[in-house]
């Protein structure tokens, strides 16, 4: 059986004042997940725990984003997070401050059988 994508969301998440990157990662993943219900393991009687979740986070300095903190904001699935090059630093001169900006990408995946799916018309 092959994983197949079944959901991709976008978000992103900041940390104005504390230059918190696990934290500006963490509202990313937050806000992404507002934007996404997936009524399919209720509808269809799907196990969520066989959902691989990949989270990937970008955000101007990734070795200051604890990973583990991260998943722990998956409700379902196990999550797997990885942290690249990206986001936004917006540096504040007058106050001596920087904000932090993350962005957060997560695709939902589950084992499909192929064969046990077809598309169909309305008609159908």
């Amino acid at each position: 059986m092959t994983e197949q994508r079944i959901i991709l969301e976008m978000g992103t998440g900041n940390d104005l004042y504390g230059e918190d990157y696990t934290k500006a990662a963490c509202r990313a993943v937050q806000n992404a997940l507002h934007h996404s219900s997936i009524v399919l393991f209720k509808s269809l009687g799907i196990d969520h725990r066989q959902m691989r979740v990949q989270v990937t986070i970008g955000v101007q300095n990734p070795g200051r984003v604890d990973t583990e903190v991260v998943a722990a904001e998956l409700p379902r699935g196990y999550a797997e997070v990885s942290v690249v090059h990206g986001g936004l630093n917006v540096h504040d001169p007058d106050n001596a401050t920087t904000h932090v900006i993350a962005t957060a990408a997560i695709a939902a995946l589950l084992p499909i059988e192929a064969s046990a799916w077809r598309l169909c018309t309305p008609a159908d």
